[in-house]
């Protein structure tokens, strides 16, 4: 059996199935409230040994010398200062990802309607520097009712509407791929005639707008997109 096993595991090919993602946040939403969960069931809890406490509240007649209890009132600091970074950490995390669930409600009751949001409007409301958001964002994941998401999702432009309000480009990406799936092969809809139906819907957007966002999600042009 050990003869027949790979010695190098990591060759070959990966497939979608087998890349899996450990979300950092669990949103749920509950009897009209959200709980938020940090996941950190694989992090182990951070404690410093029973030992090396009694060494240190020992006096100096015990035999240990002035360097030892130096260098282990040295190491004791350090410690302690590693497992209050980490809790502090924890608790900022958890500070980004409820702002970012209140600012998104919508999305995160309905799993739409995603609103404009950028990394300054949560440093404002959690009072940190916009480098601290882009660190906590970097990288993590939530996992909603609506599926997993990248944080980063959560942050784009905004188009205006008609009626005022802003939407994020998201959204707007999101109507234009609903139009091209509805449209005829025979017949593909131009660039122009997508940002027509956007405005009919109350999305103030421009020609140029739309082929940007089109190039965007790999989208090609009318003419290819025509079938016989």
């Amino acid at each position: 059996m050990i003869a027949k096993l790979n010695p190098k595991p990591g060759e070959g090919y990966i497939g979608d199935q087998e890349n899996y993602i450990t979300v950092d946040f669990i949103v749920h939403f509950e009897e009209g409230d959200f709980i938020i969960t940090l996941n950190d069931k694989n992090v182990p809890p951070l404690r410093i040994n029973k030992g090396y406490k009694d060494l240190m509240a020992k006096r100096k007649n015990n035999g240990i010398g002035a360097d030892t209890k130096t260098f282990l009132r040295q190491k004791f600091e350090a410690a302690k200062w590693f497992i209050a970074s980490i809790h502090q950490r924890r608790e900022t995390m958890m500070k980004v990802m409820r702002t970012i669930v209140e600012k998104q409600r919508q999305f995160f009751e309905e799993g739409e309607g995603l609103k404009p949001m950028i990394y300054k409007d949560i440093a404002e409301v959690i009072r940190m520097d916009i480098s601290t958001i882009s660190r906590v964002v970097n990288g993590k994941y939530v996992q909603s009712d609506y599926g997993v998401y990248e944080l980063r999702y959560f942050f784009s432009e905004g188009i205006s509407t008609q009626s005022g309000e802003d939407v994020s480009n998201k959204e707007v990406k999101l109507r234009i791929r609903e139009i091209l799936e509805t449209e005829s092969p025979s017949k593909p809809l131009s660039d122009d005639r997508i940002a027509e139906i956007l405005n009919e819907r109350g999305f103030n957007i421009a020609r140029r707008t739309v082929a940007k966002y089109r190039e965007s999600m790999m989208i090609p042009v009318a003419r290819l997109r025509r079938k016989i």
